[in-house]
């Protein structure tokens, strides 16, 4: 975990969370599946004027009202009592009744008319005989309103079919303009400024559009009792707008880690021309050379503080400017310079750089291994041991960088573990927005993998929880992304053994075609050097 004293922003605690449920009303249209929204009232306390999905707060009388709804097997307490609390405000919010007479007939436009809109909800139900259809409301989705706003919400998002010969019609005090919407529509609309929605609703319109019928989605969600996703969003700023960002995309993590209370500060724009600082010893300079290979460029890294001096990790290639750059980041004040590998965005910087620096410090890493290509030659002033410590300390600070030598990517490659503030610095072993590229001779599948393990395991043992790679932003969830990476290297390697036994032989090319066929072909030059690989450690794996 990150040391308090390294955090940028003073520590606060979010506003409190309030439990609420909101459903989406789902029907087969002409074109496709479509869903139920309204407006919300421009004096809204929050999402004024907002297209959203009825809802609103749980309250007592929903989880006392237990015995008056039709609960299935395996709806727990808490779901039974959230559809229940999404069922009374549909009816609240739009006169829709998902309720059920004893014989299985739902409610009709003569039991809505005689339910008042304004009295407790369950007790008129009860009273016409009506039982709540709670079995059949399903989980979608699992929202927590993002840190940074002054009103919370913890809400699931449920699905339901709408009942047959029922009308929505909006109460005109919260809720406005009720809208059947398919939802690839409703996002078309919002992008062209017709139709304000927010991000969640944004996030699950972009989810549900993969359903072409509402039995299609009813089924996915009736398949687990849990949601289909959760998330708390985290906010930034980038090409001068305010943005959010789900856990599974690719900014989540440097967010998190920039601001893990949810303050909106942190600027996402790759540049080069200023160091970007993540924490308080930890700054992150980006090299001018972005490219297929290197995405926004190479990612080099000041580890330090001006009283203990600093580290610089991945000098990158050879640019003066570059390089004066990351000297005055660190006030010449370099203490040593590792290079996670030899590859030519790595290590041509290291000469250059120490020469500007009045110490001299050393160049640190692992030599380049005879499989390396002429333009990855590096030679260190000294190798660091596997397991080895490297130590700043001044004005009673201490950072200490740990040695983890990770071969796969290349021969000589090696990662640094942060210990004080659980932060891998992961050089190309793992990369945010992309997979690595694994060359034979030099680089080995088998030896790739292994590193994988060995870095997830360190993950696991030490709390790690940010991988700072060099190229992207930072990851967050260090061991979930360590095993979702190996998981897909594995499912990518099963594809390419379907394809040599489809095509025992093919050639490189044939077998590229087949097994990257999820890949832009423009990229299958590149594919073709991990697919030889891949095609080593599976013949290594099964020697005929």
């Amino acid at each position: 975990m990150v040391r308090p004293t390294q955090l940028l922003h003073p520590q606060r605690e979010p506003a409190p969370l309030r439990p609420a449920a909101t459903i989406l009303l789902l029907r087969d249209g002409p074109n496709g599946l479509e869903v139920l929204m309204t407006r919300r009232s421009m004096t809204a306390s929050f999402a004024p004027g907002a297209y959203v999905f009825p809802g609103g707060g749980v309250d007592a009388a929903d989880a006392a009202a237990h015995a008056h709804a039709k609960r299935r097997t395996g709806q727990n307490d808490l779901h039974l009592t959230q559809a229940i609390a999404a069922i009374r405000e549909s009816f609240e919010e739009l006169g829709v009744l998902l309720a059920r007479h004893p014989d299985g007939r739902w409610a009709d436009e003569s039991d809505i008319a005689a339910l008042d809109r304004q009295a407790p909800f369950a007790a008129q139900c009860a009273a016409r005989g009506l039982h709540l259809a709670a079995d059949q409301v399903f989980i979608l989705a699992h929202w927590i309103t993002d840190r940074d706003l002054p009103r919370r919400f913890d809400v699931p998002f449920l699905v339901a079919r709408m009942p047959e010969d029922q009308t929505p019609v909006a109460d005109e005090a919260e809720q406005f303009e009720p809208v059947w919407v398919r939802p690839q529509d409703a996002l078309d609309r919002h992008e062209a400024g017709q139709f304000f929605i927010i991000f969640p609703t944004i996030r699950t319109l972009e989810r549900l559009k993969a359903f072409a019928r509402v039995g299609d989605a009813l089924a996915a969600c009736a398949a687990t009792e849990e949601p289909l996703w959760t998330s708390c969003p985290r906010g930034g700023w980038l090409a001068g707008r305010e943005v959010r960002y789900m856990e599974h995309e690719n900014a989540f993590g440097e967010l998190a880690l920039v601001s893990p209370d949810g303050q909106i500060h942190h600027h996402l724009d790759w540049q080069c021309e200023q160091p970007v600082t993540l924490l308080k010893n930890v700054q992150r300079l980006t090299a001018p050379n972005p490219g297929v290979m290197t995405g926004p460029g190479t990612n080099s890294y000041l580890v330090g503080d001006p009283h203990t001096g600093y580290i610089a990790i991945d000098p990158g290639p050879a640019d003066p400017d570059h390089l004066e750059r990351l000297w005055r980041a660190a006030g010449g004040q370099i203490r040593a310079i590792v290079c996670t590998h030899s590859h030519p965005d790595h290590s041509p910087g290291a000469a250059p750089l120490q020469a500007l620096c009045d110490a001299k410090p050393p160049v640190l890493g692992l030599a380049s291994r005879p499989t390396a290509r002429t333009n990855s030659q590096f030679t260190p002033n000294r190798e660091l041991a596997d397991g080895e410590r490297l130590v700043l300390e001044g004005a009673g600070m201490r950072h200490t960088l740990r040695v983890v030598h990770t071969p796969g990517h290349a021969a000589n490659h090696l990662c640094l573990v942060l210990e004080e503030d659980g932060l891998l610095f992961s050089g190309d072993h793992v990369l945010n927005g992309s997979t690595t590229v694994i060359d034979p001779p030099d680089g080995h599948m088998g030896d790739y993998l292994a590193s994988l393990d060995k870095l997830a395991a360190a993950c696991s043992a030490e709390g790690i929880e940010f991988i700072l790679p060099a190229h992207g932003h930072v990851l967050g969830f260090a061991p979930q992304a360590i095993a979702q990476l190996k998981t897909h290297r594995l499912k990518r390697e099963a594809k390419i053994a379907a394809a040599m036994q489809a095509l025992p032989h093919g050639t490189l090319q044939d077998w590229v075609e087949k097994a990257y066929d999820d890949v832009p072909s423009r990229l299958w030059p590149v594919a073709a050097r991990s697919l030889q690989a891949h095609v080593n450690h599976l013949r290594e794996s099964n020697p005929v």
